[in-house]
């Protein structure tokens, strides 16, 4: 049983018995007090005691907890005495009397329970009982008084207040102390009982030994305790004398007294005196033990008589030898006690023997860490020692040898170290005091002598100064010095522990006071003693520990300083520090030693300059000869002066290093605040002479770093007197300054190489400015000198930079201030620039207190901001400008780094805590060097500096800018007009208005620097955001009305521009522009977007020219589209249009504005104006969308909608009308203006193909239905007329676009001859493109297979294809999307064409669509063969081929459509043509490049994939032709052996993607097309492997080829792409976990590839790729493969070695795959005919279980088969649930191949339990077994034994004999171990 929490042997919470004491007497009664008690134990204890009887009179309900209690555990207990408490407090008194007897029999019990919960628990029990019967408790008080006494005294603090709690309850305060009374007796009685038990009558239980001893020594304990207290308690209570007088109420009191009188006369002799207690070794009963004897001692004197004296006083004075120091607090005070009222006892024994030894061991020992209770007592110790008894000299030499030997001060705590001192010091003053009682005459001032020198001297002082000797015969040498004496305990600095060696010096100068006060004369030894050591240190200057004992006298003396202001005593520096200085003070001099100094420092701090010179002169006639000193011991003042002036200041101005340092600061404290100007006066008059300040011969003597070293020192002392609550001299600036201070500056900073680093150190600290403290000591006019200088020194290090911007900043600088009127360059620029700059770095904060020089602040601080950009630009363009010395311009960046690590240290705030006007002539000098650079600087690369730029502005604004102002302005600086800049549109600010220019002239932008600015903008965009740059406000800023700081301009400028080297308008700049309109965070004044669209349509109107402007009209306009167009105003129009609308960030009133804007501009007068009808044709399919949202759509504002609607309606009518007067497009020739309205009027019609079929993008009235279908009709009855077709491409187009537009408008109102025209011109169309692109793809093969160039001239000739074929893409694009509706409408069912003006029957136009349909294929086809071949070649090539598609997306998606529609014959003919086309490559390479595309468009790549994994592509998609064929022969050789067929092989698209998984697959990025690649080739093969009969061979070979030659890294791979994390989380019971997109959607699509057998469905959803579709294709793949491949997926898993990853695997298999695949295979086999006669399964769904019956003749099996529930993951459980007549050996064999079928069938469960059937089967006919795999079929390729030994006739499988020749290396049989012969 261990110990329970909190439970040991000590516990110092245990209650105090004196407390208890003390509240049980009355009030008035004198306190009482004993030994506290330290200790704790655990008890469980029953003592036998009479039963009170049985449970009948007590009600049923608390006999049952009562019996409870006699239980052992102890939960029962609580439970029980929990029950109790509320059953107490639930029933009245009358109720609970009778259960008291049997309560008070069970708490005697409780009371010494081994739990302390239980302990505590009976307490609390008890004061609920106490507290429901009241008064009713007094008859049963006697029964229990004496164990609650005893419970008073529980080891556990918890436990010992709930008694007292209790107590309190059932007793107030005046009656608790009666309440013991009249128990005297039995309390006794029952701590008698506990003193008499033995650990083997404890308990009648089994308890273990050492339990019930540790319970014995509680009950020991805590009975002594309660005996003491109780003596304490009854025997101190005071009796009057007068008996007959006493009330009732004393007498009691008395009767009392004389029965605890006669009952403790008996416990004290029938327990020997409780000596036997001191021997227990448990200390918590010793101390009980102690506390016991003391209370006899004090209350039952009597009891200690001459027959027991002898015992006791052994015992008692005896004791030292207690080496616990939990019993010394008790043992103390017992042993005084007893020496107090017994002083004879000391005679009965021998004390040097018993008490003496004992003793000096006890000290020796450190009292046994008993410090602070031992201490303090050994004073009352020594005054009860008898004179008899001490040896006297000897005895106290002994005493403090062996106290001092006992002080350990390592491994001590500061208390303990606290307690020694003192208790050291009181012990050697009382013996001191009380010498006359041991010695008599002359003998005591002997002693004292002898105890001065040998305890005070060889002790103390010796381990306070541990390398000194006391006697001139016994000084070390200067060798010996390091090495300490033996038995001197070594107290250097890094041995002694904190706080020691000033307690040890406290405690010497406490001695020394006391003896001063005894005997003056006593002092003359221990001060002789110390100037004799301390002259000894002193001339041992060059030793190691020099510093370290002068640091001791230091220290001795500060606390000799401390000591004698707390007691104003004289003694310390006349007795010791004045006579010490006296002798050393020519010898400090002397030796110039700086620790030496401090001693003079030290003691001048503590006692005063006067005070210490007074001492000085008095004794020192040789250099103080001639001073008077005045009557009071102090020196006169004239002479102190005198004496200051010509002494110690040319002394303490003098030399360097560390005692230069050390005078200063003895300079210092020598300052006296009567006479502070005076001696500064001679200070600064003696160290800044000119003569010193100009010589620098003088090696030993620099002047500026003495004087550089006074100034720092006076800043210190300034700030020290300064932080005084009393103002005194020297506690502000101006008592310090000195005209002399201004002139040594000015001449410094004026100075000429060579300079020191003093120079600057003085400047540093005569200004001040190191930190926000401004303190300086010279005056304004001479700060403003010094940064002047400053100020030149860093304009001339400027002026040779490499970067032209830094030059031209330097002219700019120079012509700009007025103090610097010419700069002269010198060749000692760099060492003036960095004195300069370290006079910046020491006192930058100076620069605030001259802000009204504008110019000059703000030109350091632009210098400073420069030169730490050039360093960035140094870095940036290390490889442009190596060209120059490189020692020169190493020197020059190690500068600029310098000044970049100063720049780096100030922050912002300090910059905007700057003047405003300081701030903004930084800002102007800091915005013309960016420009400058941006457009000056052409030797640099452009990128670059473009990010450096950026990066300077970003840094100037956060530091310079404090509001949005400040930021806007500073931005207007930068962003100015000049001749250079902007290109496309100007700003023009007046007033706080602000407009913009177009510029009329047209710019080329190509190779032009003028882009920079626009990049450098570009990148500042994205570091401080759009609101900052363009839209000039901040969120949450409110700026007055009549204020403006937007630049629309700004964003016209930038969409203009429309690429720049690293962004461009699309990808970098629009997007920001939409986002801030997303935002919702500008006013809805904030017409930022609306002034750039009026800015861009200006610009428009100006540069669009004729024949700019052809782009599709039909369907919705494409951001590729709009790249095309040329001018620039219009392309930046069109974006943002496009952009604003798509993102329905315009709406349609916004629409409609812009529309009412363009349509009055299109006529000027009569004139039609061209530029505005072609920005019309443009912008108005951007705006048809909105414009065409019904009235119902928003309830708001209809009336203005349906009138908007209107405007709309009747201007398309007007346009519609104005080209119907134009001829048909067919008589149309170049030059007539015809075009741009029919690109206006088909703009108005836009259409979309959704699903398969066109829909119309608005709704029109039937009066614009009219005119459009005579619009299209006139160009048909034209196209007849015309003898020639027009081919002209724009007519084309124009008549395609018109045709599809009619299509998806009017299709119900076209009529046969309608019809007739729309086919033939859309298969003529069609035929035209697939001309043109099969001639591509000839082309291609032709460059790539005969052309002989090289790789460049192949790749020129590819990108020329390419050139010319976008007039006939863009015919065939509205073709195939008139097709695809003409499609549909064929196809629809004669209900749904009946009221149709024509309606198309299927049988008529069906060859017309399968011609079509069969160009479709043709185009898909010869795109892809086309780039199968260029890729052939090269990468690059096939780039150029596929690159090709993306210009025209919208037509190959509409081929992709269309294609997909064919039928398999279709596929099959188109497919058979490609082959036969002659081509170096086929149709499968085709589909398989479009598959595999580097840059193709997803509805290609859809498509591809469904060719490939559909008939009739599918069986030729993965297994490559050429395969090989059956082979009949077997071959031992060949490893597989699988079947009686060949191998097979996959194609090569797929091969080396599924066989040889590249390693960096896993390290690609999540979206690479690698990965994509890579699962769309696995994705082809399971979908072919799953298409494959389960039994058939070819399924068989192709899934031992995935076994044998793929890497299962690929579900490596898959699992890269499905996050895990959550996953154990989830399977955890934890559904409520929200799972992370992808891992939802990779769940989703495991699930569902389960359920359906396909991946499908995840291809065609996987484009445009983004991680959660990628994830998803990774899941569904994992899926299949589970399905077809577990055994696969298995073996992959099980050597799967991180847990964590394994463990996640499992759970997303376990829940989101097992159940299905469960569920799928226990219905497949229910659903398989493999039962017959002999075999039956059954299949139980709720256990996941099957169970094979096998039965033949006599003989049976029963087999379960068990499925795991993440199955395939884990392996099934297979088990033998009953057999009958088969061996237990062959029971275990049939067993095993079970297993071994079900683990390597890769496929359904039913087909495994089949083949093991068979396996049965065979047997039984008497097939011979393997002998090596002990099967008949082969568990993998299911193959029969055939290959027989011809010595042993034993047959095996083919495969297994393989194994075996290859891994045991021979070619014998295994059984008969002969040559095998087959």
């Amino acid at each position: 049983m261990g110990r329970q929490k909190g439970e040991g042997n000590r516990s110092k919470a245990r209650p105090s018995s004196s407390s208890l004491a003390a509240s049980l007497l009355p009030s008035g009664a004198s306190s009482v007090g004993f030994g506290g008690y330290v200790g704790s134990s655990r008890l469980e204890l029953a003592i036998s005691s009479e039963d009170p009887g049985s449970f009948q009179d007590i009600d049923s309900e608390v006999a049952q907890y009562l019996r409870r209690l006699s239980r052992k555990d102890p939960t029962t207990k609580l439970k029980a005495l929990t029950s109790l408490c509320v059953v107490f407090e639930q029933k009245t008194s009358k109720e609970i009397v009778p259960i008291i007897p049997q309560w008070a029999f069970e708490y005697r019990k409780l009371l010494l329970d081994y739990n302390r919960e239980v302990r505590r628990a009976t307490h609390d029990t008890m004061t609920s009982l106490v507290s429901a019967v009241g008064r009713d408790l007094a008859p049963h008080l006697k029964s229990i008084m004496g164990p609650w006494w005893f419970a008073q005294f529980d080891p556990v603090s918890e436990v010992s207040q709930a008694a007292k709690h209790s107590l309190q309850t059932a007793f107030p305060a005046q009656r608790r102390l009666d309440a013991i009374i009249m128990c005297t007796t039995e309390i006794l009685m029952y701590l008698e009982e506990n003193l008499n038990i033995t650990p083997q009558s404890m308990s009648d239980k089994v308890v273990a030994l050492d339990e019930l001893e540790e319970m014995h020594q509680q009950v020991i304990s805590s009975s002594l305790l309660a005996l003491a207290t109780f003596l304490d308690v009854l025997m101190d209570l005071k009796l009057e004398d007068n008996v007959e007088g006493m009330t009732g109420e004393a007498k009691k009191r008395m009767k009392a007294q004389l029965t605890t009188n006669s009952l403790a006369e008996k416990l004290f002799s029938a327990h020997n005196f409780f000596l036997d207690f001191l021997k227990h070794q448990n200390p918590s009963v010793r101390s009980a033990a102690y506390s016991v004897l003391r209370s006899f001692i004090k209350n039952v004197p009597h009891a200690i008589n001459e027959g027991n004296m002898k015992a006791l006083a052994t015992a008692i004075l005896g004791s030292f030898q207690e080496k616990n120091p939990a019993c010394h607090s008790s043992m103390w005070e017992t042993m005084l006690l007893f020496s107090k009222l017994f002083p004879n006892s000391w005679t009965t024994i021998n004390v040097q023997k018993i008490v003496l030894s004992r003793f000096w061991n006890f000290l020796r020992n450190g009292c046994f860490g008993s410090q602070q209770v031992s201490y303090p007592a050994l004073v009352p110790f020594l005054g009860c020692l008898p004179l008899k008894s001490i040896g006297g000299e000897k005895f106290f030499l002994e005493f403090f040898t062996s106290l001092w030997s006992g002080r350990n001060f390592l491994n001590s705590s500061h208390a303990d170290r606290h307690a020694f001192s003192r208790s050291l010091s009181e012990c050697f003053l009382w013996v001191m005091h009380n010498a006359s009682r041991f010695f008599e005459g002359a003998d005591i001032h002997q002693f004292h002598v002898t105890l001065i020198e040998k305890v005070l001297l060889k002790l103390l002082w010796c381990d306070f100064m541990p390398l000194v000797s006391l006697k001139t015969e016994d000084k070390l040498s200067l060798g010996q010095l390091g090495k300490p004496r033996e038995g001197i305990i070594n107290t250097s600095e890094t041995n002694c522990p904190t706080g020691y060696i000033e307690d040890l010096g406290k405690c010497i100068i406490n001695i020394l006071s006391g003896i001063y006060v005894l005997n003056h004369d006593l002092l003359l030894n221990f001060c002789s003693e110390f100037q004799e050591n301390c002259l000894n240190i002193l001339q041992q200057s060059t030793t190691l520990e020099y510093a370290e004992l002068v640091g001791r006298i230091i220290k001795f003396f500060t606390l000799l300083g401390q000591h004698d202001a707390l007691k104003c005593e004289e003694w310390p520096l006349v007795q010791i520090v004045g006579p010490i200085l006296v002798r050393s003070f020519s010898l400090i001099k002397e030796i110039d030693s700086a620790d030496a100094i401090g001693l003079i420092t030290t003691s001048v701090s503590l006692f005063g300059p006067r005070k210490i010179i007074s001492e000085l002169v008095q004794n020192e006639s040789n250099i103080f000869g001639g001073l008077s000193v005045k009557k009071n011991g102090e020196l006169d003042s004239g002479a102190f002066l005198d004496l200051f002036d010509q002494i110690f200041v040319p002394w303490c101005l003098q030399g360097k290093g560390p005692p230069a340092v050390a005078r200063l600061d003895l300079l210092f404290v020598l300052l006296d605040n009567e006479f502070f100007s005076e001696q500064w006066n001679c200070i600064i008059r003696f160290a800044a002479k000119s003569e010193h300040l100009e010589s620098r011969s003088d090696p030993e003597n620099d002047h500026i770093s003495i004087l550089a070293m006074l100034m720092e020192k006076a800043r210190v002392e300034l700030k020290r007197r300064g932080s005084q609550s009393v103002q005194q001299q020297g506690s502000l600036p101006d008592h310090w300054y000195h005209e002399l201070l201004d002139i040594s500056a000015v001449s410094i900073a004026r100075g000429i190489p060579p300079i020191e680093s003093s120079d600057s150190r003085y400047l540093w600290s005569v200004l001040g400015g190191l930190t926000e403290d401004q303190t300086s000591f010279v005056s304004r006019d001479t700060k403003i000198l010094v940064y002047e200088e400053i100020y030149r020194k860093l304009l001339n290090f400027m002026e040779d930079s490499t970067f032209s911007w830094t030059r031209y900043s330097h002219s700019s600088l120079v012509k700009n201030s007025d103090s610097i009127s010419k700069v002269e360059p010198s060749k000692d620029a760099l060492e003036m620039a960095y004195f300069a700059l370290e006079v910046l770095n020491g006192s930058f904060f100076v620069l605030k207190t001259i802000g009204d020089r504008v110019e000059l602040v703000s030109g350091i601080l632009a210098v400073i901001f420069l030169l730490s950009w050039e360093y960035k630009a140094a870095e940036e363009f290390h490889d442009a400008i190596e060209g120059e010395t490189c020692s020169k311009l190493k020197e020059r960046m190690d500068f600029c780094a310098s000044v970049h690590n100063f720049h780096g240290k100030i922050n912002s705030q300090v910059y905007r805590s700057l003047s405003t006007s300081i701030r903004k002539d930084l800002a102007s000098i800091l915005a013309e060097s960016m420009r400058f650079a941006i457009f000056k600087e052409d030797k640099l690369d452009t990128s670059k500096l473009a990010s450096l730029c950026c990066l300077w502005m970003t840094e100037a604004l956060e530091r310079l800018c404090m509001d949005l102002t400040e930021e806007q302005k500073f931005l207007d600086q930068f962003l100015s007009k000049d001749d250079s800049w902007p290109l496309w549109v100007s700003p023009d600010i007046k007033l706080g208005k602000r407009s913009a220019t177009v510029n009329v002239e047209s710019v080329s932008i190509e190779g032009c620097r003028k882009n920079m600015m626009i990049e450098v903008i570009d990148k500042l965009l994205s570091e401080v955001g759009i609101n900052t740059v363009i839209v000039g406000a901040s969120s949450g800023v409110q700026l007055p009305s009549e204020t403006s700081y937007s630049r629309a301009w700004l964003a016209a400028e930038m969409l203009c521009t429309w690429k720049w080297q690293g962004g461009s308008a699309l990808s970098s700049f629009l997007p920001l522009l939409t986002a801030y309109g997303k935002s919702g965070n500008h006013s809805n004044e904030d017409i930022l977007l609306d002034d750039v669209v009026s800015i861009l349509l200006d610009g428009a109107l100006v540069h669009v020219v004729s024949g700019e402007v052809c782009l599709n009209t039909v369907f919705p306009i494409s951001i590729d589209e709009i790249r095309n167009v040329e001018e620039p105003f219009l392309r930046a129009l069109a974006s943002l249009v496009f952009a604003l609308f798509k993102e329905n960030i315009w709406g349609k009133f916004k629409a409609m504005s812009l529309f009412k804007v363009l349509v009055s501009k299109i006529f000027m007068g009569d004139q039609v104006n061209f530029s505005c009808l072609k920005i019309l044709s443009l912008i108005m399919g951007q705006l048809i969308r909105p414009l065409s949202i019904r009235c119902s759509e928003e309830s708001e504002k209809s009336e203005l909608d349906c009138s908007l609607e209107t405007l709309l309606s009747d201007n398309i009518k007007e346009w519609l009308q104005r080209t119907m007067l134009f001829p048909p497009l067919s008589s149309w020739t170049t030059g007539e203006d015809m075009e741009d309205w029919f690109h206006l009027v088909l703009s108005c019609y836009p259409v979309m193909v959704e699903g398969q079929r066109l829909k119309p993008g608005r709704d029109i009235s039937q009066v614009e239905k009219e005119l459009l279908l005579g619009l299209f009709r006139k160009q048909r009855d034209g196209s007849h007329t015309s003898v020639t077709s027009n081919k002209l491409p724009v007519v084309q187009i124009l008549l395609s676009e018109l045709i599809t537009i009619s299509l998806g408008y009017c299709w119900k109102e076209l009529n046969e001859k309608d019809w007739d025209f729309v086919v033939y011109q859309l298969r003529r169309w069609t035929e035209s493109a697939v001309v043109t692109m099969e001639e591509v793809a000839e082309k291609v093969d032709e460059v790539i297979t005969n052309g002989c160039e090289g790789l460049e001239i192949s790749l020129n000739k590819l990108v020329l294809l390419d050139s010319n074929l976008e007039p006939s893409i863009k015919t065939a694009t509205n073709a195939l999307a008139a097709f695809s509706q003409f499609v549909v409408l064929v196809e629809l069912d004669d209900e749904e064409i009946s009221d149709y003006a024509c309606p198309l029957k299927a049988d008529k136009w069906n060859f017309i669509k399968d011609k079509i349909l069969e160009g479709v294929l043709r185009l898909f086809f010869s795109t892809g063969v086309a780039e199968a071949i260029a890729n052939s070649h090269s990468h690059d090539a096939a780039s150029i081929v596929s690159s090709s598609r993306l210009k025209a997306s919208h037509f190959w998606e509409l081929v992709a459509l269309n294609a997909v529609r064919s039928s398999v014959y279709a596929r099959e003919k188109a497919m058979k043509s490609i082959e036969l086309w002659g081509l170096s490559k086929g149709a499968m390479n085709s589909l398989y490049a479009i598959l595999f595309s580097n840059e193709s468009i997803p509805a290609l790549k859809r498509a591809a994939y469904l060719f490939l994994s559909t008939e009739p592509a599918s069986k030729f998609s993965v297994i490559n032709e050429a395969t090989t064929t059956p082979q009949l022969d077997e071959d031992i050789s060949d490893p597989a052996d699988q079947s009686h067929e060949g191998n097979i092989s996959l194609r090569e698209e797929i091969a080396f993607m599924i066989e040889k998984l590249p390693c960096e697959i896993l390290e690609a990025e999540l979206l690479a097309l690698e990965s994509v690649n890579i699962f769309l080739a696995w994705s082809l093969l399971l979908s072919h492997l799953n298409s494959l009969p389960s039994s058939s061979s070819e399924r068989e070979r192709l899934v031992q080829h995935i076994k044998e030659h793929t890497s299962s890294g690929i579900l490596d791979c898959l699992f890269h792409h499905i996050p895990l994390e959550i996953c154990v989380a989830y399977s955890l019971k934890k559904k409520d976990t929200e799972l992370p997109a992808a891992l939802s959607e990779a769940a989703t699509a495991a699930t569902q590839a389960i359920t359906s057998r396909s991946i499908l469905f995840s291809v065609n959803s996987l484009w445009p790729l983004e991680q959660e579709k990628i994830a998803s294709i990774a899941g569904a793949i994992f899926g299949l493969m589970l399905c077809t491949l577990p055994a696969y997926v298995r073996e992959w898993f099980v050597n799967i070695r991180d847990r964590s990853m394994s463990s996640a695997i499992e759970a997303f298999t376990k829940i989101w795959c097992s159940p299905y695949l469960i569920a799928t295979e226990l219905s497949q086999i229910k659903k398989a005919s493999i039962a017959d006669e002999d075999f039956s399964i059954s299949v139980s769904k709720s256990s996941n279980k099957v169970v094979a019956t096998y039965t033949k003749d006599e003989t049976g099996m029963d087999l379960v088969i068990c499925l795991p529930a993440s199955y395939p993951l884990r392996a099934i459980d297979v088990d033998c649930a009953r057999s009958l007549g088969i061996s237990e050996m062959k029971q275990r064999k049939w067993l095993l191949s079970l297993l071994s079928f079900v683990c390597n069938q890769n496929g359904a469960l039913a087909e495994a339990i089949r083949i093991w059937k068979s396996n049965f089967d065979m047997e039984f006919k008497g097939v011979e077994e393997c002998p090596i795999c002990y099967s008949v079929i082969h568990t993998t390729n299911h193959s029969l034994p055939r290959l027989a030994c011809k010595t042993c006739k034993h047959k095996y499988h083919s495969a297994c004999l393989y194994k075996w020749f290859s891994t045991s290396h021979k070619s014998t049989c295994p059984l008969c171990q002969s040559p095998f012969r087959s």
